[in-house]
C-alpha cells in the first residue's frame, strides 16, 4: 500500500487542504491520517479521489525529527576514509530541511560541494521508546520511503560533526509516498543524476539492518508518530551542480525526483 500526503491541484493556494491517500494505480484515494490511528480504520476509503495528473505530493510525513545513520555501507565508509562503526553513529537533520517531491535542491553559497546521498528511509507509525528484544519493531514501522541525505561535503570536513552540513534548508527531500509492503531482502538503493547511475547497492549491505535501527535509537531517544529514520547511504557519492536533476530510486518503494537551483 502506497500511503501518501498530497495537495489537490485546485487547492493549490492551501496548505491546509492537504490530505492523506492511497496511491492506486492512476487515483488517490482520500484516507484519514495513519499516525497514531488505532487499528487499521485510518485505511478505509473516504469517498474522494482525484487523478494523479490532478494532486502535487508533498512529503509524506511532518517528522518531528530525521535521524541518520552514517556510515551504514562498508564502501561507503571506505570511500570517506574510515571503517564502518562498531555500533550505529547517528545524527540528525532539523525538520526545516525537508522539501516535497519535485521541490529544488537549493545549493548554499557556503558550500563549494554539495552531494546527493541516496538512502531507503523508515517512517514510524507510532510512539516508540525503549524497545526490547522480544518487541516486535514491525509493529512500530507504518513504511519506508526513499530519502536524500543532502550533505554540504566541505563543511562536514571542516566542521568535523555533521550538523552545519547536513541541516541547510531543502537539504532533506524525501518522498513520493510511504510504502507499507516492502521485502526488505530484495531491496536496492539506487542514485540517477541527469539520468546516470551514481550508486547502487542492496540494502542486505547494510552494516546495521532496519530491526536493530528501530531497537537501538529507541534506546537513545523517544520517537514519535511520523519520524523518519534514514538507513544510510551507498558509495558513489558525488557532487550537485545547479540544473542537475537527482533522483534516489528504491525499489519495491518509489522514486523520488529533485532538480536542483542555484542559491538565491
Amino acid at each position: 500500500m502506497k500511503i501518501c500526503h498530497f495537495l489537490p491541484s485546485e487547492s493549490e493556494k492551501s496548505r491546509s487542504a492537504a490530505g492523506y491517500g492511497i496511491v492506486e494505480e492512476n487515483q488517490v484515494f482520500e484516507i484519514s491520517e495513519p499516525f497514531q490511528s488505532q487499528g487499521t480504520q485510518w485505511q478505509e476509503k473516504r469517498g474522494r479521489s482525484w487523478p494523479l495528473a490532478e494532486v502535487r505530493f508533498l512529503a509524506p510525513s511532518k517528522p518531528s525529527k530525521i535521524v541518520c545513520v552514517g556510515r551504514n555501507y562498508a564502501e561507503h565508509a571506505a570511500e570517506l576514509g574510515s571503517e564502518p562503526p562498531k555500533e550505529p553513529l547517528i545524527f540528525l537533520k532539523p525538520p526545516s530541511a525537508v522539501i516535497a517531491p519535485d521541490e529544488a535542491i537549493v545549493l548554499t553559497p557556503q558550500s563549494e560541494r554539495v552531494d546527493y546521498e541516496g538512502e531507503l528511509a523508515i517512517v514510524i507509525r507510532k510512539t516508540c521508546r525503549h524497545l526490547k528484544e522480544t518487541d516486535d519493531v514491525k509493529s512500530y514501522i507504518l513504511g519506508y520511503t526513499c530519502l536524500n541525505d543532502v550533505t554540504a561535503r566541505d563543511l562536514q570536513k571542516k566542521d568535523v560533526q555533521f550538523t552545519r552540513a547536513k541541516s541547510f534548508d531543502t537539504f532533506c527531500p524525501f518522498g513520493p509516498w510511504i510504502e507499507t509492503e516492502v521485502d526488505l531482502s530484495t531491496v536496492r538503493v539506487e542514485t540517477f543524476v541527469n539520468k546516470k547511475q551514481r550508486q547502487s547497492a542492496a540494502v542486505t549491505e547494510m552494516v546495521f539492518a532496519v530491526d536493530m535501527l528501530v531497537r537501538w535509537i529507541s534506546q537513545v531517544m523517544t520517537l514519535l508518530p511520523g519520524d523518519v529514520i534514514a538507513t544510510g547511504t551507498p558509495s558513489g557519492v558525488g557532487p550537485l551542480a545547479a540544473g542537475d536533476v537527482v533522483e534516489v530510486s528504491v525499489s519495491g518503494v518509489g522514486t523520488l525526483r529533485n532538480p536542483v537551483a542555484a542559491p538565491k
